[in-house]
């Protein structure tokens, strides 16, 4: 069974005052990538928060986005009546001293309001309990996307086992074409043959290395068994419970490897054609494996 590494997770829930919601994005990359996005009261757990998406997540390109709605206000913002005070006398004093006109007529409140200090902000701590309530529901999230990409992984599965097939197919349908291909070879040889054996200045300890060579040349019995192992074992590492996208990634390159050489040494058009379409097989392949946990 085979896991998508695109996917999407969701959790809310209300914690104390606040109405707080959990979004995880997962895209495919070759390790894991992880982007937070969190509200300075949830910073100092930076570090826990991305220990949990790691072992929950394992691989991809992951951003986590951490909000929260406040259900009942509490006032966070105070006067600070010592400062305001402070300000206040020494506003007053200088206007005495000062002897401005119509002094009685400033509003002192206003200017006093403009000046640093006067507003304290009582900043708020994350308590132990509405910590653990996040981390339940950062795990609620993982799970959500968890299932979302074995969802995705189904629909890549159906349609890798349909690319593996058609290559299998094609492979088999090469077969037809192989008692023609060995014929045409024949004929070739039966015509160098002739024109070696009518030259009596040719080596014949050269002519039977040169011999060999296209025999190996053009036997591509060995290509054909080995496509066929790797494709079966293609299927079976889909098969197995545990999700292993770059263990897929090896075989298929495998297996292009071996298509590549049944091309080089069909020496047949139809077969050729064959080969033309497993590799377009194999293209569609490696880029859902890409995608594959």
């Amino acid at each position: 069974m085979i896991h998508s590494m695109t996917g999407f997770g969701k959790a809310e829930s209300v914690i104390h005052n606040k109405k707080i919601t959990i979004e995880i994005r997962s895209l495919n990359s070759k390790f894991i990538d992880l982007n937070l996005k969190l509200p300075s009261l949830y910073r100092s757990k930076d570090v826990a928060i991305r220990s949990l998406l790691t072992e929950g997540l394992k691989r991809g390109k992951i951003e986590l986005t951490l909000h929260f709605d406040l259900i009942e206000t509490e006032p966070n913002h105070f006067l600070n009546t010592a400062v305001i005070n402070e300000y206040y006398y020494s506003f007053k004093n200088l206007v005495e001293k000062s002897a401005i006109e119509n002094s009685e007529n400033i509003d002192y409140l206003q200017q006093i309001m403009k000046m640093p200090d006067v507003l304290k902000t009582e900043r708020k701590e994350l308590s132990d309990d509405e910590w653990q309530q996040v981390v339940l529901l950062i795990k609620e999230a993982i799970i959500d996307l968890s299932n979302f990409r074995k969802n995705e992984g189904g629909a890549l599965e159906k349609d890798i086992k349909f690319q593996t097939q058609s290559i299998m197919k094609l492979l088999k349908d090469c077969e037809k074409f192989d008692q023609a291909r060995i014929e045409t070879i024949k004929e070739r040889l039966k015509k160098n043959l002739t024109t070696v054996a009518k030259d009596e200045t040719h080596n014949e300890n050269r002519f039977e290395q040169e011999l060999i060579y296209y025999l190996e040349k053009f036997d591509f019995t060995e290509e054909k068994v080995r496509l066929s192992k790797h494709c079966d074992h293609f299927f079976e590492t889909i098969e197995k419970p545990e999700s292993n996208g770059k263990k897929l990634g090896f075989i298929v390159q495998e297996i292009g490897r071996e298509i590549n050489t049944l091309g080089s040494k069909a020496n047949h058009f139809e077969i050729q054609k064959n080969v033309v379409q497993m590799k377009d097989h194999l293209e569609k392949i490696k880029e859902q494996t890409l995608n594959v946990l």
